[in-house]
């Protein structure tokens, strides 16, 4: 059996794993689609990448709480 702090080590290590593993997809596909309709209609440029650049801003919002939540169960927990 596992002490405690190999315990919390796997554990904050799959937090931030997980945390940030889909936030990097969900930004990839948010700025393939950006460009993709770009593409399609280049006078809407200007909206398309405000609207990107916000929900890329979002995505990463998810994994800076996932490192917040990583490193409570790291010192805290």
């Amino acid at each position: 059996m596992a002490d405690i702090d190999t315990t919390r080590l796997i554990v904050t290590g799959a937090v931030i794993a997980v945390g940030a593993i889909f936030p990097a997809i969900s930004i990839g596909w948010i700025g393939s689609s950006a460009v993709k309709s770009i593409a399609r209609n280049p006078e809407a440029a200007s909206k398309v990448q405000t609207m990107a650049i916000l929900a890329i801003a979002f995505a990463e919002a998810i994994a800076i709480y996932a490192l917040v939540i990583s490193l409570i169960l790291k010192f805290v927990a």
